[in-house]
This record gives C-alpha cells, structure tokens and sequence, in this order.
C-alpha cells in the first residue's frame, strides 16, 4: 500500500507535470483587488491645531495632505474584511473557495489570535487556512511572494493577501516628525493561477537587522516588556531616524527594482506602471528619479492617505486599477521598505479576473 507521504506527493505533483514528465510550477497572478479606509479623515490643518507644524511644512516635506483615521471600535480585521470583500467580488470568487487567508501586518488587534483569523471567518472563508505576517512595510510583497509559492506548487489554488493597519494607535501624536506621516486602512489581493506568459516573474525579499533601531516601537514586546522613553516618548509608539531611513529607502528600491527585473530579464522601460510604498513623496520621487523612471508611470496617492504600512502597496494598486492606470497585459513592478530594516520588490503580468486560469 502506498505511504500517505507517497500518495500526497503524488497527488500534488500530477496535475503540474509537462509534456517531458518534469514538473511546472504553474502561472499565478492577482485576480482581484480592493481597499477600503476609515471614514474620518484628518487633514494637516488640524494638526495644526494638535502639534506644532503647518500644512506647508507638511507637504513641502512629504507630500501628504491628508491621513485616514480609525474611529473608535474599528479594528484592524475589520479594514481588512471590507478590503478582502471587495478583492473578492473584483475577481469574481466566492469566499468559500478560498485555501488561505494571510495577514500582513505590524498593528494586529491581539497578541492571538492572528488578525487572519479573524478576516477568515468574517469573509465567510469556511476552508481556509490563516495566519499574520510581520514584515512592518514590506509585509504586503513578502505576503504575495509566499501566496505566490503556495499555488505553483498546487499546494492551494486561491489564496486572499491583506495589507491591513491601524498605525494611528501607535503613533505619539506629540511628536510632529511622525505624527503626520501615518494613517490607517486596509488593501487585499486574491491571488491564484492564471495564463501561461502572464503573472509573477519574479520576487525580490530582503533585510538588514542593523538598522532595526532606526524605525522601531518597542513597548510592548517581551524583548522591552517595560521600556520607557528617556526622550519622553511613550514607549508603544513610533521612534524613527528619518533622515537615515530616507538614504535607506531610495537607495534600496533603486536597487531591489532592478534585482526582480534583472531576473526577469526585463528592463525599467517594459514597466508600464511602478507602485511603491507610499511612504513619503520625496522618497517615491527620488527613487523614480534613480531608477530613471518617468513620474507618468509611478502611481502615488500618499497625499490622500499617507503612510498607511503594509496597507500602502494594496490600496494603490487597487486604486491604479479603479482609474484603469492599469490594465490587463501590463507589465507592474512593486516595491517596498520599511522596519527591519526590510525590503521586498516583485514584477508581474498584469491580469485581473480575466486572465484566471
């Protein structure tokens, strides 16, 4: 009698095997996107009226004009559900056919259980799998990266990524040089097979542990259980060298872009349209620059939501679709950073729902 281990095996690798008998991993892409934000907006005049800055400070600066803010009550699985739902109806799948549920991000509503969990069972995914990511701003790509992996395999078909935050809890909104640059929301992609030629091509993950200090939150963690801030800063928010991160991030998704179109074998001019964190508009801006990449083709919408984490790529890429800056047939390249200090970039096909295969 065959081992279960064999017959497992098996059963994985047949529906994958080519003509020659040797394994293909599948085409997988994205098929749907949506996102989804708090209702309260809070615009730089009134934060004026909170910390010490002004609205020209503010844009000259970042480029932000406006932020999204949780309310009271709203959580962070609950941004994540209305974006999970609309990436749903997008790609035209129903909740119960989804294998997996992944969670990208760094303000989780409990310690346990995992924020995907929770998304999993408000979506209405009854077989699905679930759990969180933490990879701060980078976490949306790194969760991609490994949906991506699981359906080459076969391992699962369809698979719903979440980049979903509610940074403003852990912001110190004494201090004005973050306090302006993040606000909340949620993004989600369905990812699953589609046409051969199409899809992801290649991924790009990385991170340099020696600059964890340089954007950090440390109460909390058990590593800091009681840490206080000698600098008076509460010790559950937000500390970050911004001038160090800033050299930081232009230089790596310069590089960390060339990388995944490198072994795509592709150049920066088959990109029709690059989305990148959405941190800061002088870094978007700088970057594009460095790469040699026209403003034209860089989508940005930062000075509607500001930094909204690993919720940031999502929200942009479901917003690039909305005002068809995106199509079908285009070549996307993505790109992050953020805490770790962490870095991911991917290139793709692009699809939507009617290139599933």
């Amino acid at each position: 009698m065959e081992s279960l281990t064999k017959s497992a095996s098996r059963l994985l690798a047949e529906p994958y095997l080519n003509g020659t008998g040797r394994p293909s991993l599948r085409p997988v892409g994205i098929l749907g996107v949506g996102s989804h934000a708090p209702a309260r907006v809070i615009g730089n005049q009134e934060l004026e009226r909170i910390v010490e800055t002004t609205d020209e400070w503010i844009v000259s600066r970042t480029g932000i004009r406006q932020r999204h803010i949780a309310a009271p009550g709203e959580t962070t699985y609950g941004l994540g559900v209305e974006a999970g739902r609309r990436a749903l109806l997008q790609a035209g799948i129903e909740p119960e056919e989804l294998d997996l549920v992944i969670v990208a991000t760094v303000t989780p509503d409990y310690p346990f259980p995992a924020t995907a969990s929770l998304v999993q069972h408000h979506v209405g995914a009854t077989r699905a799998a679930a759990f969180d990511l933490g990879a701060a701003c980078s976490g949306f790509i790194y969760a991609l990266a490994v949906a991506t992996q699981f359906v080459q395999t076969g391992f699962y078909r369809r698979i719903l990524v979440v980049g979903a935050e509610r940074i403003s809890r852990i912001v110190n909104w004494t201090d004005r040089g973050t306090c302006v640059l993040f606000g909340d929301g949620a993004g989600a992609a369905v990812v699953g097979p589609v046409a051969a030629g199409a899809g992801f091509f290649s991924f790009d993950l990385g991170s340099d542990g020696s600059g964890a200090e340089l954007l950090v939150v440390k109460g909390g963690g058990q590593g800091h259980p009681e840490v206080t801030g000698g600098d008076g800063a509460l010790p559950e928010s937000i500390r970050m060298s911004g001038s160090e991160v800033f050299k930081f991030a232009v230089r790596v998704m310069d590089e960390s872009t060339r990388r995944v179109l490198d072994r795509a074998g592709l150049q920066i001019s088959d990109v029709d349209l690059l989305v990148p964190h959405q941190a800061n508009s002088r870094i978007i801006e700088a970057a594009a620059k460095r790469l040699g990449m026209p403003q034209e083709r860089v989508f940005s919408n930062v000075d509607q939501y500001g930094n909204t984490s690993a919720a940031s790529i999502p929200i942009a890429l479901a917003e690039a679709v909305e005002q068809e800056r995106l199509r079908p047939g285009h070549t996307l390249a993505l790109v992050g950073f953020g805490a770790g200090l962490s870095w991911a970039a991917s290139v793709l096909r692009w699809t939507g729902p009617e290139g599933a295969a």
